[in-house]
C-alpha cells in the first residue's frame, strides 16, 4: 500500500529539462538579487586582454565569484589588486553551462576608510621604494614667476581664492586647466593636466608656465583619493615644471604630496608660496639700499681719513716750486753769462787762426752761424720756460728743462770739437806748417820755388821767415831768416 501510494506521488512531481532549470534559477536570482551590494576582499583577481575583469570575493563563510565587463571596466574609480576589501555593487546572475552563479559587477568602492587607508599606505610604500618621493628630485619653486599654471576644478571657492591671493601679493599671468577633481575619471583628467602643461613651449600661443598648483578644497577620504591615485602621483613626479600640491585642508594628506615639490597647507598658502610679496620685496630692496648707502658713507669717510692722513705726510708744494724756481733763475742767469763767453771764446780763437784757403774759411764760417744760432735758440727757450714759470704756467719740468739744457750744451760741445779738428791750428799742433809766399799765397809745392824767394812758416806757437837758398835737385838750402 505504502509503495503504491509512493509510486503515485512520484508520478505527479513535474518533470524539467535542464534548461528549464538553469532559466528558473537565473530568473529567480535576477529577480530577488537584481541589485545588491557585496562585501568582501578580492581575490584571484584576473584581467583578459579583451578587457572582462574575473575576481573572486570573500570572506570568513565563504567565495563569490564576480565580472566586471570590459564597457564597465573602463570607467572604475579605483584599481582592483588582491588583498583589499571592496564593496561591490551589481546583480548576481547565473552561468547554466558550469551550473554556477556571480556577481556582475558596475560599480566598485572602498569598504570604508580602513581599507582606503591601507591601500594608499601599501601604494606609498610601492612608490617611496621606487625613489619617486626623494628629496633630491624636488625642483625649487622659482622667486618670481612670470605665469602660473592652475589644475582644480572650474567651480568652487578653491580657484577665487588662489586668484585673489596672486593678485594681493605681485598680480602674475594665470592660466586655468579645468578638471574633475573627484568621480569617475578625475584622476586621468588631472595626469592629462599636468602633462599638457609640460608639453607646451614658449613659442606656442600658450606660454608655458613657470609653476603649477595642484589644488582642491576639503573633501572626505573618499573624495581625495583622484590625488592618491598612482597615475597622478607618477605625473607629478614626473612633471619638469615646479608643482605646489594644496589637496583638502591642512590634516588631508594625499600622495601627491609626497611626489610634489612642495606641498601647501591649503589653496591660499598654495598661491602664497608661488608669488612673493610685492610689498615685502620693495621693504626688503629698501632696507638693502639702506644699508648699502651707509656703507659707503662709512666707507667714504674711512678713505677720507686715509688720504689725510697720506697729505700730510706729503711735502710742501709751494715751498719746493718756489726753490725750484729760485734755481731755476739762478742757473738762467749762469746761462746767460756762460753762452755768450763761450761763444767768444770760440770767435777769438777762430780770429787768432788765418784761413789757408777759401775752402777752410767758407766751413768757418758756417759753423759760425750754426753756432750763432743755436745761441738764440737756446736763449730763447730759455727766456720763454722763465716767462711761463714766472706766469704760473709751468710747461715743462725741472728734469725736462735740465734734460733740454743737457742735449743743447752737448750739441754746442760736438759742434766745437767738430770746428776745433778743422781748425789749422788744430793742424799745426801734429807737427805741421803753413808756408806762404812773400804775396801771401799759400805753398803747396816745392817746385817753382826759386831761390832767394823769402817764405812765411806757420808753426803752431809762431811764424818765422826764411829764405830759399836753394832747391832740392841743385842742393838748395832753407835759410832761417
Amino acid at each position: 500500500m505504502n509503495d503504491q501510494l509512493s509510486d503515485l506521488m512520484t508520478d505527479n512531481i513535474p518533470e524539467y529539462s535542464v534548461g528549464d532549470i538553469s532559466t528558473a534559477i537565473k530568473r529567480i536570482l535576477e529577480g530577488n538579487f537584481s541589485r545588491v551590494k557585496v562585501r568582501g576582499e578580492v581575490t584571484e583577481l584576473k584581467k583578459y586582454p579583451s578587457g572582462h575583469i574575473y575576481f573572486s570575493l570573500k570572506d570568513e563563510v565563504g567565495k563569490l565569484t564576480a565580472i566586471i565587463w570590459r564597457y564597465t571596466a573602463a570607467r572604475l574609480k579605483m584599481q582592483l589588486e588582491n588583498g583589499i576589501e571592496i564593496i561591490a555593487t551589481g546583480k548576481i546572475s547565473s552561468y547554466g553551462e558550469r551550473s554556477s552563479y556571480q556577481l556582475i559587477v558596475d560599480q566598485v568602492d572602498y569598504a570604508g576608510e580602513g581599507a582606503m587607508l591601507a591601500r594608499i599606505e601599501k601604494l606609498r610604500k610601492k612608490l617611496e621604494g621606487e625613489g619617486l618621493f626623494a628629496k633630491e628630485r624636488k625642483r625649487a619653486i622659482p622667486v618670481l614667476p612670470q605665469v602660473i599654471g592652475v589644475i582644480t576644478s572650474p567651480k568652487g571657492a578653491v580657484l577665487h581664492d588662489i586668484r585673489t591671493t596672486i593678485t594681493r601679493r605681485f598680480p602674475r599671468d594665470i592660466i586655468i586647466w579645468p578638471v574633475s577633481v573627484q568621480g569617475e575619471g578625475a584622476a586621468q583628467q588631472i595626469v592629462k593636466a599636468i602633462e599638457g602643461f609640460n608639453q607646451l613651449d614658449n613659442s606656442a600661443s600658450v606660454p608655458r608656465p613657470d609653476v603649477l598648483i595642484v589644488a582642491r578644497g576639503g573633501g572626505s577620504l573618499e573624495d581625495l583619493m583622484a590625488f592618491n591615485d598612482e597615475m597622478v602621483v607618477r605625473a607629478a613626479a614626473a612633471s619638469q615644471i615646479p608643482l605646489i600640491s594644496a589637496v583638502g585642508h591642512e590634516t588631508d594628506t594625499t600622495l601627491i604630496d609626497f611626489a610634489s615639490d612642495c606641498r601647501a597647507p591649503t589653496p591660499t598658502a598654495a598661491a602664497e608660496m608661488a608669488v612673493p610679496s610685492k610689498a615685502d620685496m620693495i621693504a626688503a630692496i629698501m632696507q638693502v639700499t639702506t644699508r648699502l648707502s651707509k656703507a659707503l658713507i662709512h666707507i667714504n669717510q674711512a678713505y677720507r681719513i686715509r688720504l689725510n692722513q697720506a697729505t700730510g705726510k706729503l711735502p710742501d708744494i709751494p715751498t719746493l716750486l718756489a726753490q725750484s724756481r729760485m734755481r731755476l733763475d739762478d742757473r738762467s742767469y749762469r746761462l746767460d753769462l756762460a753762452l755768450p763767453a763761450l761763444v767768444m771764446k770760440r770767435r777769438h780763437q777762430l780770429s787768432a787762426i788765418q784761413p789757408v784757403d777759401q775752402y777752410v774759411f767758407g766751413l768757418l764760417q758756417r759753423f759760425r752761424n750754426r753756432l750763432d744760432i743755436n745761441k738764440m735758440q737756446l736763449s730763447a727757450s730759455w727766456r720763454h720756460f722763465i716767462q711761463q714759470q714766472k706766469g704760473g704756467m709751468p710747461v715743462l719740468s725741472l728734469s725736462a728743462l735740465k734734460a733740454l739744457t743737457r742735449e743743447k750744451l752737448l750739441r754746442l760741445e760736438s759742434l766745437s770739437a767738430r770746428l776745433e779738428s778743422l781748425s789749422p791750428k788744430a793742424v799745426l799742433s801734429r807737427g805741421y806748417v803753413f808756408v806762404k809766399n812773400k804775396q801771401g799765397h799759400t805753398v803747396t809745392k816745392a817746385k817753382g820755388l826759386r831761390v832767394g824767394s823769402e817764405l812765411t812758416l806757420t808753426f803752431y806757437d809762431g811764424q818765422r821767415m826764411v829764405k830759399v837758398l836753394k832747391d832740392q835737385e841743385n842742393q838748395q838750402e832753407i835759410l832761417d831768416l
